[in-house]
């Protein structure tokens, strides 16, 4: 008797958060999360297939060829060296401009993707006038025309939230220390919502990329990730209540035993995965966790490695009704990406300013102004979308195809 009992609790409480997220039907051309399953007004299941547009608001050394400069901050201060502070500001305006355009969201809706996930620095976003917004709005406007949803990613918060390179901090995960910084990432996610609340072109909010890196303090840190969720969630209900919240693992968006039962009845669970094997253990406890909870998975971030594994890794989750967003959508003379930026004349010479200390550069000899200028405009338009190369065999590889 006692064990029935004890059984009977036992799946009152694992179907809980499902049977609630049943209760709220979507609104009308919202994706939600219901039980494990993203879900379009109409009740069928919305697929992610998505792609990550890394690079583009918040820059990776490595996409540069650099190999010690990495954080977007460094990575500024090498082309400010080479071209000057006025080429420089030019460079990034008009990188930010082309890098994504209507031309490559219309390839990824033709190819068969469902969904962008972009990341976004926050210091795009401090001010109602501040460079960000009018670019999120421009891209919104273009996923709305070629029916495309996207997800609103956090990769770098006030003060950093993992703690390396791409979270452009100091090397620590100060959200988590400083009550300012804290504040301040509360307060840009309830701006966010604020905008695109009544935005169905918005797939949902990615809150955190890759939170608390392995190389700190976990057992101190890691408490603290779910009441942080916790409260920028309420933040965000506070205006929306439209789309849903995705919440990433710790270290690496690996570690799912920081998460307790859901706190919200739209909310989704994320996991990143790069160079695992494509076998059923490396996805069992995030599937476990989804079932007991009554919640969807999303593989947030994947791949970079080789065409065979994209297919096998994809197939495996996939399998088990996990949508995905691969890393990255465009990148400098890469194979292992959607779009390849073909490498220009002469940037092999900025690139070894970003593979050295910045104490080396004063040492170095430097390449002309006039020749840094040059190659850097020629980047801008390589890494426009007809101008770029694009990797049919990765687009294969994610089981769609590129027209």
């Amino acid at each position: 008797m006692f064990r029935s009992l004890a059984s009977a609790l036992l799946a009152l409480i694992i179907t809980l958060p499902a049977a609630q997220a049943q209760d709220a039907a979507p609104a009308d051309g919202f994706v939600r999360a219901q039980g494990t399953r993203f879900v379009n007004p109409d009740g069928s299941t919305f697929k992610i297939k998505g792609m990550s547009f890394g690079n583009w608001l918040l820059p990776e050394g490595y996409m540069f060829k650099f190999k010690v400069q990495r954080s977007p901050r460094e990575i500024e201060s090498v082309i400010e060296y080479l071209a000057g502070p006025e080429e420089a500001a030019r460079f990034w305006k008009d990188f930010r401009d082309v890098y994504i355009r209507e031309e490559d969201i219309a390839f990824l809706k033709a190819a068969g993707f469902t969904t962008v996930r972009i990341p976004l620095h926050f210091k795009f976003f401090t001010t109602p006038d501040s460079e960000g917004w009018a670019l999120i709005d421009r891209v919104l406007g273009w996923c709305k025309a070629h029916g495309i949803k996207a997800i609103l990613d956090i990769h770098a918060a006030p003060g950093g939230q993992t703690g390396v390179n791409h979270d452009d901090g100091v090397g620590y995960p100060l959200v988590f220390y400083v009550p300012e910084y804290r504040r301040q990432t509360v307060d840009l996610w309830r701006r966010i919502a604020e905008r695109y609340k009544d935005e169905p072109a918005v797939l949902g909010y990615d809150l955190l990329n890759e939170p608390i890196s392995p190389y700190h303090d976990a057992d101190y840190l890691n408490p603290r990730l779910e009441p942080l969720y916790a409260e920028i969630t309420q933040a965000i209900r506070s205006v929306d209540t439209n789309h849903p919240v995705i919440l990433a693992a710790a270290q690496w968006s690996t570690n799912f035993g920081v998460f307790g039962p859901p706190f919200d009845t739209n909310a989704a669970y994320t996991y990143h995965k790069f160079w695992a094997s494509p076998e059923r253990r490396e996805v069992q406890d995030y599937v476990n966790f989804a079932n007991r909870w009554g919640v969807p998975l999303f593989l947030g971030e994947t791949g970079e490695l080789t065409d065979e594994w994209n297919a096998q890794y994809r197939a495996l989750n996939e399998k088990f009704g996990i949508g995905w967003s691969f890393w990255t959508y465009k990148n400098l003379d890469s194979r292992s990406t959607v779009v390849s930026i073909t490498k220009p004349e002469g940037w092999d010479a900025i690139a070894a300013f970003g593979s050295v200390p910045r104490s080396q550069w004063d040492s170095m000899k430097k390449p002309p102004r006039e020749e840094v200028v040059k190659t850097l405009r020629a980047y801008i338009e390589n890494a426009k979308f007809a101008n770029a190369t694009v990797n049919r065999g990765y687009v294969a590889s994610l089981g769609l195809r590129a027209p």
